[in-house]
């Protein structure tokens, strides 16, 4: 923990008084009941509407942590990969805990916004790899994704947690030319073979910036 209860609230008044939109680091139970204290005591203290304050990587959660979350319209930053190269977790955290390190279904259940990034350098930068760790986990705790969903945690939820989702996230008219071929169908094809799935083109406003 790098603040206090009283001084984090402090910070994060200040912030969301001034307009900003806040991105807290939050890893175990411990610290996200801390942050989300101080965004529910900052919104007591000056309402306003469409912070989309969000919780980078959000990561060791609880039922009732999920519940305050969605009630105060937190964003969940996660980075699907962490469920690969974090093997270690049951021995660190308990198995009781463990069901809620990335519970990244739970989330989406409870109606909150979950927008997924890859945390590079830590983890590989490549988005399918993180998709076929959400859709593919098997840690027996029924919180894998559906591709479509992984899709859109990478896609327009992302461009929704940075106030960018009438430009970005989705191919519609009106919105930028930035968009990506792939050489399969990620909801189209068994699981296990979205890691191996090929970038065939990628197009940045309307011009072809790669081509396999």
């Amino acid at each position: 923990m790098l603040y206090t209860q009283r001084e984090l609230n402090k910070i994060v008044h200040d912030a969301h008084r001034a307009g900003l939109q806040i991105a807290v680091h939050a890893i175990g139970d411990r610290a996200l009941g801390a942050a989300l204290k101080a965004f529910r005591r900052a919104f007591e203290k000056s309402a306003r509407n469409d912070s989309r304050h969000r919780i980078e990587h959000c990561s060791v959660l609880n039922s009732a942590l999920i519940k305050t979350m969605s009630s105060l319209g937190i964003i969940a930053s996660v980075q699907p990969h962490f469920v690969v190269s974090d093997f270690w977790v049951a021995k660190r955290v308990g198995k009781e805990r463990a069901r809620w390190v990335y519970p990244f279904k739970s989330l989406i259940r409870e109606g909150i916004m979950v927008a997924a990034g890859s945390d590079c350098p830590v983890e590989p930068i490549d988005p399918l790899l993180g998709i076929w760790a959400a859709v593919t986990r098997t840690d027996s705790y029924d919180e894998n994704v559906t591709a479509e969903e992984a899709l859109m945690m990478y896609t327009l939820n992302a461009a929704y947690a940075s106030f960018q989702e009438d430009r970005k996230g989705s191919i519609e008219a009106g919105k930028l030319a930035d968009f990506t071929i792939l050489s399969e169908d990620p909801c189209g094809i068994s699981p296990e073979k979205i890691k191996d799935i090929a970038v065939e083109m990628v197009i940045i406003d309307g011009k072809i910036v790669y081509k396999r």
